[in-house]
């Protein structure tokens, strides 16, 4: 179910998106739900492929490995300080 959102925005543009909705033959509502799933689409892929994201990507353990690497640190600061 959709949630109601309200706009203010200038007559002008109105009648303009309302008229390229008609164009396309669908509601104002949907083109302006398209339009903010492509950026939001948009924005996921911009952080996918982000350079430094992809250099550091895959360097860290697997949630699997929490415990193992919780133990391992235990030992360490145990070596360390005691």
């Amino acid at each position: 179910m959709g949630t109601k959102l309200t706009l203010r925005l200038e007559e002008n543009l109105i009648k303009n998106a309302k008229r390229a909705a008609r164009a396309r033959k669908v509601s104002l509502s949907r083109m302006v739900s398209d339009y903010f799933k492509s950026i939001s689409a948009q924005q996921k892929k911009e952080i996918i492929e982000s350079s430094i994201l992809s250099e550091i990507a895959g360097i860290l353990p697997s949630k699997a490995d929490n415990k193992k690497l919780l133990r391992s640190y235990k030992k360490h600061i145990e070596d360390k300080y005691l």
